[in-house]
């Protein structure tokens, strides 16, 4: 509990520093040797399931993406996931071993998404052409109820990636430790209801940029 609380505490002193100056922006125009895939998300949705182990029932957020690769080449695919409130917590997507959550979205979806996979065994690449798509469930544990606005952050969609300076750490030379960004996507959206009605709340979609993260 203590070792997650400071890697929690760490991660948010990271991000806080990290915004505290200017970070690149993705390229405009894409380098010649940079890709970018294209995706199709939906509204995210809140699904409750009793995990073995835990004594109530769980909830959980998740979206669907259909990855396409317009890029004229196979590329790898190493996503990293992160849901992020404006509470600082920082919750990364669900790694259900048993597939007990994803079974269950799998269930939910099969008319529309009969091929539908979870992120953490999708094949690490994503093969050129529309024939080749894939649909791919993305599984976040219910994050805080006081929270009001969300953000989720999908990297590995892209290969371009920024070396910066850190505004603090220095390395055993005195010089700024340096640390990469990837071009990740961001989805933000605003919650309504009552904090004790977290059922009925609904998640409302405010737009999506490109960030360095």
């Amino acid at each position: 509990m203590k070792q997650s609380l400071f890697v929690g505490i760490t991660a948010i002193i990271l991000l806080t520093s990290i915004n505290a100056f200017s970070a690149p922006e993705p390229a405009i125009v894409p380098g010649a040797n940079q890709w970018t895939l294209d995706i199709v998300f939906t509204q995210p949705q809140q699904i409750v399931v009793k995990v073995p182990g835990e004594r109530a029932p769980q909830r959980f957020w998740y979206i669907i993406i259909t990855v396409n690769n317009n890029c004229g080449k196979e590329v790898p695919f190493y996503p990293g996931c992160e849901l992020v409130t404006d509470t600082s917590q920082i919750i990364p997507a669900y790694k259900d071993t048993r597939n007990i959550v994803f079974d269950k979205i799998k269930r939910r979806h099969k008319g529309k998404y009969p091929f539908l996979e979870s992120l953490e065994l999708a094949d690490n690449k994503i093969l050129q052409g529309q024939d080749n798509s894939k649909d791919l469930a993305i599984i976040w544990p219910d994050f805080d109820a006081k929270a009001r606005d969300i953000s989720l952050f999908l990297a590995g969609l892209s290969n371009e990636t920024a070396v910066v300076e850190h505004p603090t750490k220095k390395d055993a030379d005195g010089n700024p430790e340096k640390f990469y960004l990837r071009k990740t996507l961001e989805l933000q959206y605003s919650i309504g209801g009552d904090e004790s009605l977290r059922k009925s709340g609904r998640l409302v979609y405010k737009g999506k940029r490109w960030v360095m993260r």
